[in-house]
């Protein structure tokens, strides 16, 4: 763990976030809780997706609200990690009342990190308990915790010569109460930049260079010299958004699309065929508000929450971290 943010997911009343880490393994999950419910949306842009429960928040479908959101690590093995999620809510009557048992609603989202660290090691459902129990409306851990425990970005040339990043989280306040946060899990294929200043965070080190170069001058490199090949899909961005605006399942689903604009101003190249990239929305109802407006701000909340994360990130696995080759930071915002 590298530090607390206090402007974050949680700013939203009513959200809670807990992470449950191996830091041997380096491998983990992230978990947001809603136990009084929230409208839920999604959006999926990655060619390389790990999910759970993501149809049942698209539009003309019976459920509208969940009650949580996984975000974990372990590729495919990890989404075991939801068991603990649904069975912590159960135990607290937490669920969609079917009239027989109330049924926790419970979407998630894999990233792939079993390149870093022990491939063996997967997130549970005893993580996922682990995680909720740990779960607060406080200030949210940020970098080597959780889901990003085992993340890293630029993975061109392979893992050896990618870079370290993690989770992150930044929330916009808007006036009249009005919040939209996001927290996001950065593990892409590709670089991520500074949305201010350009500056590569993290990304792709070709072997001549310790610092990070940019991707689509490599990726065009290749090209020319007819050196292009399959590459591993082994990466994805995966995150929530959140807002205590009052809105309806169909705006929720839009501020979950507008969102993912957040990835592409500062992940180059996104949403490739080697990610699987993948956005949850969450309205918790209390202050009404235009969806253009929430929307354009939830995109500002998932960029500065990727920055953020590689910021924040340590280097571990035998990769360095934005903080090895640029220098401590106290400040990661």
């Amino acid at each position: 763990m590298t530090g607390k943010n206090s402007g974050g997911l949680t700013d939203v009343p009513g959200i809670r976030v807990g992470h449950a880490t191996d830091p041997v393994g380096l491998t983990g999950c992230t978990v947001v809780l809603c136990e009084e419910g929230a409208v839920g949306g999604v959006d999926q842009r990655g060619g390389a997706p790990g999910t759970r429960e993501t149809d049942l928040l698209r539009p003309m479908h019976l459920v509208e609200r969940v009650h949580g959101v996984l975000l974990t690590g372990g590729s495919a093995f990890g989404l075991a990690a939801a068991d603990g999620v649904v069975r912590y809510l159960e135990e607290r009557g937490v669920g969609f009342d079917t009239g027989i048992a109330k049924v926790p609603i419970v979407p998630a989202a894999v990233i792939f990190d079993l390149n870093l660290g022990d491939p063996a090691a997967r997130p549970d459902a005893a993580m996922g308990y682990a995680a909720c129990q740990a779960a607060t409306d406080g200030p949210i851990a940020e970098g080597n915790v959780g889901a990003g425990t085992g993340a890293s970005a630029g993975k061109l040339l392979g893992i050896t010569r990618a870079m370290k990043t993690g989770v992150g989280s930044a929330a916009v306040h808007l006036g009249d109460g009005l919040v939209v946060a996001a927290l996001m899990v950065v593990n892409p294929f590709g670089n991520v930049v500074d949305p201010r200043s350009g500056l590569i965070l993290a990304g792709v080190r070709p072997p001549d260079m310790e610092r990070p170069a940019d991707v689509l001058t490599l990726l065009r490199f290749f090209h020319e010299q007819g050196l292009l090949r399959p590459f591993p899909a082994t990466n994805t961005v995966i995150g929530v958004v959140a807002t205590n605006a009052r809105l309806s399942k169909e705006a929720v689903n839009k501020v979950a699309q507008m969102a993912q604009d957040g990835i592409a101003r500062v992940v180059h190249p996104a949403h490739t065929m080697y990610d699987g990239d993948t956005l949850f929305a969450l309205a918790t109802g209390e202050k009404p508000a235009d969806v253009n407006l929430v929307g354009a701000f939830a995109a500002e909340a998932v960029a500065q929450a990727i920055a953020r994360a590689a910021k924040a990130a340590e280097g571990a696995g035998g990769i360095p971290a934005y903080r090895d080759l640029f220098g401590k930071v106290g400040n990661v915002g």
